[in-house]
């Protein structure tokens, strides 16, 4: 197949079919995070985010902020597994001019947010780029019982978000908040089935999520939150950068969820058998199918 028609979700099916793993491996490529054998008790997740300049940021952006994102990035990843973060490598590639400022910016915002999370920042590695290009990798845990795959969602589930959509790409992408607080409140709290975070659009997360799942899908217009930073319902459909929960859990778990917080997570819809696909109510009560048109790179 020629590369130039290739998609990104193509690329890493292509990858992963060559990739092999042991037995420690519980989960390779595919999810969110990897996931391993650690302790009777406990997994660990490893995860890794790159962030190119004039793709995931600008040179306009502040320092602090692009350290932030960069670090956010990896830990929301560890937030849709339902575990904790612990470790972080940062490495950078970057030109030598305006490199000690920014370094000293960089390092101000990621080191902000890793002090909120309890992170340890314990290395990396430093080269010389045209473009300022950032990959950071993560470690965390999670216990066993509480893990989240996004491979888990069952027809009748309940379909959540944990928070407003759309219009991240004015200004929130760069500062938002991982929800490591609302996925450990979930795991700790609730059964769920299925869990992702919301990097690339919903139309296109929700579409990885079923096929994960080898399920369908229904989401209704009049329920799904728009940010007041959106331009339109169709950013909080596709644009990405949003960095919020999408999950799915039981009926009945879903009901307690509305009734205790229900203010913090928004029912968006159901699961539904694979061979419905994934459709889209309008308020004009009208059944169309949704698109994935969330960002790729490829």
């Amino acid at each position: 197949m020629p590369s130039h028609k290739i998609s990104e979700l193509d690329l890493i099916k292509r990858i992963s079919k060559k990739v092999k793993v042991d037995a420690s491996v519980v989960c390779g490529i595919g999810d969110d995070t990897a996931v391993l054998r650690a302790t009777k008790d406990k997994y660990q997740l490893f995860t890794a985010d790159m962030l190119i300049e004039d793709v995931d940021f600008t040179r306009r952006a502040h320092p602090e902020d692009i350290g932030h994102k960069a670090l956010a990035c990896s830990l929301s990843d560890i937030a849709a597994m339902g575990g904790m973060p612990c470790y972080a490598l940062v490495s950078l590639g970057m030109p030598k001019k305006g490199s000690v400022r920014f370094i000293d910016g960089f390092y101000a915002g990621l080191l902000r947010l890793a002090k909120k999370f309890k992170v340890s920042v314990v290395g990396g590695d430093l080269s010389l780029s045209e473009k300022i290009v950032i990959n950071i990798s993560v470690i965390g845990e999670v216990r066993k019982e509480g893990v989240v795959f996004r491979s888990g969602a069952k027809p009748r589930d309940i379909l959540f978000v944990s928070g407003p959509l759309g219009g991240s790409f004015y200004g929130r992408h760069l500062t938002f908040t991982p929800r490591i607080k609302e996925a450990h409140y979930l795991v700790n709290n609730y059964k769920v089935n299925a869990m992702l975070d919301i990097s690339d659009g919903l139309s296109l997360d929700l579409r990885r999520l079923c096929l994960a799942s080898q399920a369908g899908a229904v989401v209704y217009e009049d329920l799904i939150p728009v940010s007041a930073d959106a331009k339109s319902f169709d950013e909080a459909l596709h644009m990405g950068e949003d960095f919020e929960l999408l999950f799915s859990m039981p009926l009945a778990e879903a009901r307690r969820l509305i009734q205790e917080k229900g203010v913090y997570f928004k029912a968006i819809g159901e699961i539904r058998e694979k061979h419905y696909g994934i459709k889209f109510i309008t308020k004009k009560a009208q059944e169309k199918v949704l698109e994935a048109k969330g960002y790729q790179h490829f």
